[in-house]
């Protein structure tokens, strides 16, 4: 049963991986026997990971990527296959937050936060999906979306629609592409401590909205590696089309 989970001779790459939830997933599916491209628009942080990866004897290779450029993400996949062979997993992982309360919501904020969170993660899944269903290899992609893609929290207008636009898109890209091979589903991180909302979720405001996760807590990096390996491995070969919360129970909770 342990075979299940094994990714060794796979290709994978991960998008927004300099850091955080990103460079979790890099390592994740690097130990799990992956060739991984590790890949995001901050080289010096992109090298550090692989740098870790391969400390670790795992199989890593940095990829200069930046989302909103369609021809970055063109080079990107050719460099990476170059490399490592045919890319059977991808992780649609890039995104930023950009808080503003909506009446005061600039459209440059807007727009950046689309371009990255939903385009962006269009760019490299239809990037993906072409290339797989050439190959004829099929493969699955998983795209990072949020717990707040379903509810909503003041001051994030743009991150939530982005991140419900996803899940749509998972769905849709599932529909179409299993006749490919290709299997898209999506994560619905709840609140997980990284660089980018440490100071929110310890301060009071952070603290509140933790008391409303049923389990009393934020998520632990090495819980979302079960979900991410059962996607990303013949373990969830039949699963397709999933948006899965990985939340501690906050959906359930409805105060």
């Amino acid at each position: 049963m342990t075979d299940l989970f094994d990714l060794t001779g796979k290709c994978a790459l991960v998008t927004g991986a300099s850091s955080g939830l990103g460079r979790h997933f890099a390592q994740t599916l690097a130990r799990a026997g992956a060739h991984v491209g590790v890949a995001a628009r901050r080289a010096d942080r992109v090298a550090q990971v692989v740098d870790e990866i391969q400390a670790a004897g795992g199989k890593a290779v940095a990829v200069a990527l930046d989302v909103t450029d369609r021809e970055s993400v063109a080079s990107a996949f050719a460099g990476l296959e170059a490399a490592a062979g045919t890319v059977g997993i991808v992780v649609n992982n890039a995104g930023i937050s950009g808080r503003e309360m909506a009446i005061e919501l600039t459209e440059e904020t807007f727009d950046r936060v689309m371009d990255t969170n939903l385009k962006g993660v269009w760019n490299v899944a239809q990037a993906a999906g072409q290339r797989m269903a050439e190959a004829g290899t099929g493969g699955s992609i998983i795209n990072i979306s949020s717990i707040l893609g379903v509810r909503v929290a003041k001051g994030l207008l743009p991150y939530a629609i982005s991140k419900a636009g996803v899940a749509q898109m998972t769905k849709a890209l599932a529909l179409e592409w299993a006749r490919y091979k290709i299997r898209v589903n999506a994560i619905a991180p709840g609140y997980f401590e990284t660089d980018l909302n440490r100071d929110f979720l310890h301060s009071d405001a952070g603290k509140q909205i933790i008391s409303r996760v049923p389990m009393q807590r934020t998520g632990e990096m090495p819980e979302l590696e079960g979900p991410l390996l059962m996607l990303a491995s013949g373990a969830g070969a039949y699963v397709t089309g999933v948006v899965l919360p990985v939340d501690g129970g906050h959906l359930v909770n409805t105060l």
